[in-house]
């Protein structure tokens, strides 16, 4: 009796191991819709042109660590990704008992336009970062500086999860 039910366990183990489950991760369906060779432009804004770099490194290493593409210059990619940040909104979220504000909350808008095969599509992604400062202090330059790198890097995570549905209702159908 028990030598039976263990082959049956052991049956049931193989079949799911050949079979396997259909997993496969979400970058996958966004590397498949990107391609493996992408190229990069971030737009400078009049307005912050200090953030165009940090939103460039945050582009370019979410590319290299989450979709493990490469990038490449824009006439041997396989896509080409041209993004523009909207101006940064700092909203409070907190106030101390005296009603100064001890909290930020800071929210990036990114416009991606991906060309690809003679084709555009645009996207938008926001971002958001939470930080503390002290009551009645101004935002220092690092605070922005970091609270808009790590907004970035959410919007840009939020970009490649649209992409990543994206790429799995385009291999459904």
């Amino acid at each position: 009796m028990k030598i039976a039910v263990v082959k049956v366990i052991l049956t049931l183990l193989v079949i799911s191991i050949i079979t396997a489950c259909g997993y496969r991760p979400s970058a996958k369906f966004s590397r498949e819709l990107l391609g493996q060779k992408i190229s990069t432009e971030v737009k400078i804004s009049r307005e912050d042109p200090e953030n165009t770099v940090l939103i460039k490194d945050a582009v370019d290493s979410a590319i290299v660590e989450t979709l493990q593409s490469s990038l490449t210059t824009k006439n041997k990619s396989d896509s080409h990704l041209e993004i523009s940040m909207a101006n940064p909104v700092y909203s409070p979220i907190q106030y101390d008992s005296n009603g100064y504000v001890i909290a930020y909350r800071m929210t990036v808008t990114l416009n991606i336009i991906k060309y690809q095969d003679g084709k555009s599509k645009t996207y938008t992604s926001k971002g958001s970062y939470d930080f503390s400062v002290t009551p009645n202090a101004v935002i220092t330059d690092q605070e922005r500086f970091d609270a808009i790198k790590f907004g970035a890097s959410k919007a840009i995570s939020s970009f490649i999860a649209k992409l990543s549905a994206e790429g799995a209702r385009y291999k459904r159908e």
